[in-house]
């Protein structure tokens, strides 16, 4: 999957993702200015970027912050890294896909925050907080996970 900032001066190429959060958290309402932040998680290592980022912290509801890579042109902002996982974990931001519609969301988080007229379809999982990764991502993608924490270490 490949990808880029809104000035083309940052491109980037990923593997599929491990899993894809859709989050309607008010602190992802208001970072994104959106309705909710959609993330696909990869690790970091598997990221291919041509291009220069600025790394900018910022506050989270966990208390931890995020680190946020963004163009330092444009200033968009394409993926974090949140303090559960650090580095070894990328938080992609589905929208600089080149083809965000073939990233759907696996589930829908916070969605005891979710505005009142995002419809979330029927059957999607959905969490009205976190979730337990392990009982929700596949195998493949625990073992994924489980390996890039191990080598970031």
């Amino acid at each position: 999957m490949t990808g880029r900032c809104t000035c083309g001066q940052v491109h980037y190429a990923m593997p599929r993702p491990m899993f894809t959060h859709c989050c309607h958290c008010s602190w992802c309402q208001r970072e994104s200015g959106s309705a909710f932040a959609l993330n696909a998680i990869v690790e970091t290592a598997a990221l291919r970027i041509e291009g220069d980022l600025e790394s900018v912290r910022l506050p989270s509801a966990s208390g931890k912050g995020q680190e946020v890579q963004r163009c330092p042109s444009c200033r968009v902002a394409l993926f974090s890294h949140y303090a559960g996982a650090g580095r070894a974990l990328a938080f992609v931001r589905v929208g600089t896909l080149d083809a965000p519609g073939a990233c759907p969301p696996d589930v829908h988080i916070f969605t005891s925050t979710a505005l009142p007229w995002v419809v979330i379809p029927e059957g999607v999982r959905r969490f009205e907080n976190y979730y337990s990764t392990r009982a929700e991502w596949p195998a493949d993608s625990l073992e994924r996970r489980k390996m890039a924490i191990a080598a970031a270490s």
